[in-house]
């Protein structure tokens, strides 16, 4: 008996060292790395188990042999260079090097003669959204994060079966963490009607490696010409006239012209990657015109090749801003890189404003929060709090010229975890409509100063201290 126990005993011993070489020769931060090798050596086994699961980055190498078997090329009439951005960048010539550090750090090209509106609230996004469901001809592919069983995604899954009828061709992909929101699914609901949709991360194991995780991106595109993204998912909560205690406000975009393409590339790399079926032709990806003067960039981020590409890209916007940068987040959880980028800005002049909401849906992480908001307030950063409801909009405006939109968070989770999608946009009144929307939040917020939060009682401020040292996990 107590051979095999030292038989055992060796073999997870070298089990630990084995995987212990892996995080060494694989992890980039040396403080994920030590935390891996601390729980292999002190938990040999569970250690080892947990890591398997989600300590190895299996979606790099996947994706990066399955996806963008569809490259964005754009029609040479929309290609878009940094030369093409004098008239845009007029008020703001310096953001023309922000131009060039997108360039290299994404794959996809900048596009010309795009449309961009926007929406607040579903009260104003869904109806939009349906509207273009119940008009598609070809096609309709939709991907989200949550997919309520109420009202609203009954409403969304009656008009895709409507579609599905008409002889449309229909994808729906839900996350599978998402999917747990609610109950019961609507991937089972969808299915009893018809209508094609999966999971990303459809089997186990990967459902279970898929929990961390997660595709966090909201993407509808109709007949390959007229995209809507943002932070919104499909359920009743965005309704503010539901008259429910947990309602939530957002701003969702709907998009028009070359820019569109993009979208729905995405769209297909991730349907591919949970089914194995690669949309293509011009019943996905019809021939596009010029619809406005926005010019626009989708940007991928996600736990694969581009893993902190989207990092970059705000790192670059904060180190360019010269007037004002402003940022509205239902989760502010920044790395220090981030919030040494914004403290320099401030430093320098430039106007910070940081938009987020006095009460959360999730109080664990709105602790964390708390706990670190005195990092920006000690070098004059503004932060203000927004009353109920809660606010999940997210967006960046940098000079009055440069937006970002999309579904990414300021948290560890959406810039090193998730599957988001976000796009950048060069173009004046739509950067100055959206400052009007920060500005209306400000008009109705409370601005936090360093002494509100340094006069926390000392039970609050351990508490949210605490939950501050999870922020990786959040």
């Amino acid at each position: 008996m107590e051979l095999w126990y030292s038989i055992a005993a060796a073999l997870v011993s070298v089990l630990a060292l084995i995987a212990s070489g892996h995080v060494i020769l694989t992890k980039r931060d040396p403080r994920a790395a030590m935390a891996w090798v601390g729980l292999l050596f002190l938990v040999p086994l569970l250690g080892a188990i947990l890591y398997y699961l989600f300590g190895i980055n299996r979606i790099r190498h996947r994706a990066s042999a399955l996806n963008r078997r569809y490259l964005e090329r754009p029609d040479p009439e929309f290609a878009c260079t940094t030369s093409d951005l004098i008239e845009p960048l007029q008020h703001a010539p310096h953001l023309n090097g922000l131009a060039e550090v997108t360039e290299r750090v994404s794959v996809r090209p900048m596009v010309m003669g795009n449309a961009v509106d926007y929406y607040v609230d579903g009260d104003h996004a869904y109806p939009e959204m349906l509207a273009a469901i119940n008009e598609a001809e070809e096609s309709v592919t939709l991907a989200t994060y949550i997919f309520g069983n109420d009202r609203i995604g009954q409403a969304f899954a009656l008009a895709l079966r409507r579609a599905v009828q008409r002889g449309v061709e229909v994808r729906v992909l839900i996350d599978n963490a998402g999917e747990r929101y609610t109950w019961p699914s609507m991937v089972g609901e969808l299915e009893r009607m018809g209508v094609p949709v999966a999971r990303f991360f459809p089997k186990l194991p990967a459902r279970l490696i898929g929990m961390n995780l997660r595709n966090h991106r909201k993407l509808l595109v109709v007949d390959g010409q007229v995209g809507f993204t943002g932070g919104m998912n499909i359920r009743v909560n965005h309704m503010l006239d539901a008259g429910r205690r947990r309602a939530t406000r957002d701003i969702h975009f709907k998009l028009k012209g070359p820019i569109v393409r993009q979208l729905q590339a995405v769209f297909s790399d991730d349907w591919g990657f949970a089914t194995g079926e690669w949309l293509d032709g011009p019943t996905w990806f019809p021939e596009l015109k010029a619809e406005g003067k926005v010019i626009a960039r989708g940007l991928r981020a996600g736990p694969d090749e581009n893993l902190r590409k989207l990092e970059w890209v705000m790192l670059a916007a904060i180190s360019m801003a010269r007037h004002n940068i402003r940022i509205m987040t239902p989760y502010f959880l920044p790395d220090r890189h981030l919030i040494s980028a914004l403290n320099l800005a401030s430093m320098r002049g430039v106007q910070v404003d940081i938009v987020l909401p006095a009460h959360s849906n999730l109080p664990f992480v709105h602790w964390a929060m708390m706990a670190q908001l005195w990092q920006v307030l000690e070098f004059d950063c503004r932060v203000w709090l927004t009353p109920p409801p809660f606010d999940h909009s997210k967006l960046m405006v940098v000079d009055g010229t440069w937006s970002l939109i999309g579904s990414a968070n300021w948290d560890p989770r959406s810039l090193r975890l998730n599957f988001e999608f976000n796009v950048e946009c060069y173009n004046g009144h739509l950067a100055q409509a959206l400052e009007k929307e920060v500005d209306d939040r400000i008009a109705h917020a409370r601005q936090i100063t360093l002494q509100d939060v340094d006069s926390r009682s000392l039970p609050v401020r351990l508490r949210d201290g605490v939950f501050r040292l999870f922020t990786p996990y959040l």
